[in-house]
């Protein structure tokens, strides 16, 4: 073998030790969170264990409501947190009914100031709170242009931090405390497939979701050796009001199927899409964005999202 054959067959050894690194580096704990894993093992934590209660906020429809159903199941007492205090009633007595667990509701708008979270303080004192599920947030009514959209409503964009980062952050503090003296406890974190894919025209959002993964992987550094276990769930798209999708499908489930998902990755998965399809599609773009560069992704996405609101424009112009 003459030198040049000899650095050629180093170089191929070499690029094929760099490709199984990232293949043992990167595929294979991707298939273990979100294949293997959640099928084979499920959820490894046992929630009715941390503590009596679980308080869930924007608990009464969508995601929110269907967690509190799940966890309702397995056995916690619930405490439910949203706006409409008719509606809240209507899911406690639902709840109560079906599963025989006792559930307590709170009114607040989490669009408010931080003297909110002093009434959830008071009515929550005493309670042995082992599962907290930050499940609350607003986002768009359609896709728009960032300066569109605050000069439009101003008032949206802090409504929408004050719901989708402040509530985050005063409920953990809140609650973490309480988790911290016993040594155990579970905090869900409600983010969003947009906070870890490019998502223009819903820029704010977008941005608070990817705030929740950030705090939420920060804090489990943080406090993992206090026995807390914190996860962000990012869905995609699920059949709620919020996405404005009516009829469940393989690409966009209902409530009920993508949060039983979500569970069985607890314990798997610190940060998670919850649900396969919605792992698939992050696969998808982020394989897009390696392979022919983040512009080309970029503009794909923004293709898209331009024709849901070139639609959602249309129809309000129907409906005027």
């Amino acid at each position: 073998m003459d030198e040049n054959s000899h650095a050629l067959s180093v170089l191929g050894g070499l690029a094929i030790g760099i490709v199984g690194f990232q293949f043992f580096r990167t595929v294979l704990p991707w298939i273990y969170a979100n294949v293997v894993g959640p099928k084979v093992f499920g959820a490894t934590v046992k929630l009715a264990e941390m503590g009596e209660w679980a308080v869930v906020t924007g608990s009464t429809d969508g995601i929110g409501k269907a967690y509190a159903k799940e966890l309702a199941r397995k056995g916690l007492k619930l405490v439910l947190i949203s706006r409409s205090l008719n509606k809240l009633n209507d899911v406690s007595k639902e709840i109560g009914d079906e599963f025989g667990v006792e559930v307590r509701v709170i009114d607040v708008d989490f669009t408010g100031g931080t003297e909110i979270y002093e009434k959830i303080r008071e009515k929550t004192t005493g309670l042995d709170v082992g599962v907290l599920v930050n499940n609350v947030g607003i986002s768009y009514s359609h896709p728009e242009y960032f300066l569109d959209c605050y000069n439009a409503d101003p008032a949206f964009l802090n409504n929408i931090v004050a719901a989708n980062v402040h509530s985050v952050t005063h409920m953990i503090a809140l609650f973490l405390p309480v988790m911290i003296a016993k040594r155990k406890g579970v905090i869900i974190n409600l983010s969003s497939t947009a906070g870890v894919i490019p998502n223009p025209l819903l820029s704010v959002y977008s941005a608070t979701k990817a705030f929740v993964n950030k705090f939420s992987d920060d804090l489990q550094t943080e406090y993992k050796d206090h026995g807390i276990l914190i996860q962000s769930v990012q869905p995609g798209f699920v059949a709620t009001n919020m996405s404005k999708i009516r009829k469940a499908s393989v690409f966009a489930p209902s409530p009920e199927t993508y949060v039983k998902s979500a569970l069985s990755t607890l314990g798997i998965a610190s940060q998670t899409a919850g649900y396969l399809p919605h792992a698939l599609l992050q696969l998808v773009i982020h394989f897009t964005e390696a392979v022919f560069g983040d512009q080309f992704a970029r503009s794909l996405v923004l293709k898209n999202i331009l024709g849901t609101r070139k639609r959602a424009l249309r129809r309000l112009a129907k409906d005027q």
